[in-house]
């Protein structure tokens, strides 16, 4: 049983998240919090595998409570909900350990997939938010792509064919229909692909397969 916590300051979407998890017979909605600071104290209380974390709160907002939960022990994972209208705080919740980010309004199934995911250790990047980071993060810097091909230059064809699927904001699960592998081969390419690349994040080799043109 997977238990959930759900942070934002907006009843609706609570209860709207209530409805779409709470009939799952596998996933168990521990508790809820409004702010950041309220979130402090029921993560504390329920001991959740999993929370949804709002970016945008009062009190205290998602990115400051997903940097404090993080650095205690034995902490939950945390999957970033948003409307996407914060690149930098989305990017800066990734580089802090968040397990990933979903818009609000991704279909019920795939929120439910994306929080199982999550709490399988799986990493989780709704593909048209990673898309619009990539650009934003991207557009603020000057082309590298010299650099960012002889970077990938050291991945295997496989690990490069894997990290595109990674840049296009795929899981494993979905990268291994796609290249005919398994969910575990996926993500053993994956993690060589974090050590060649020096990272362990799916947004930084998303950003060098772009600045590479390869997508």
């Amino acid at each position: 049983m997977t238990r959930v916590v759900i942070v934002d300051d907006d009843p609706m979407v609570r209860t709207g998240l209530r409805l779409i998890l709470g009939g799952e017979p596998d996933l168990e909605l521990a508790g809820e919090a409004a702010d950041g600071r309220q979130a402090m104290d029921v993560v504390r209380d329920l001991r959740p595998d999993v929370v949804l974390m709002d970016i945008r709160m009062p009190v205290q907002d998602g990115l400051t409570t997903t940097e404090l939960l993080l650095a205690q022990p034995a902490p939950p994972r945390i999957l970033v909900l948003t409307t996407f209208d914060a690149d930098d705080m989305v990017l800066r919740a990734l580089q802090l350990g968040a397990a990933g980010f979903l818009l609000k309004d991704t279909p019920p199934p795939k929120m439910i997939e994306a929080v199982r995911a999550v709490a399988n250790g799986e990493p989780v990047l709704s593909p048209s938010v990673a898309n619009q980071v990539i650009a934003a993060a991207t557009g603020r810097h000057d082309p590298r792509r010299p650099e960012a091909q002889r970077e990938l230059a050291r991945l295997t064809e496989r690990e490069r064919e894997v990290a595109i699927e990674v840049a296009r904001g795929s899981s494993n699960a979905e990268i291994a229909e796609r290249l005919f592998m398994s969910v575990a081969t996926v993500k053993a390419n994956v993690t060589r692909i974090f050590a060649k690349l020096g990272t362990d994040n799916r947004v930084h080799v998303a950003m060098k397969v772009r600045d590479a043109g390869l997508l």
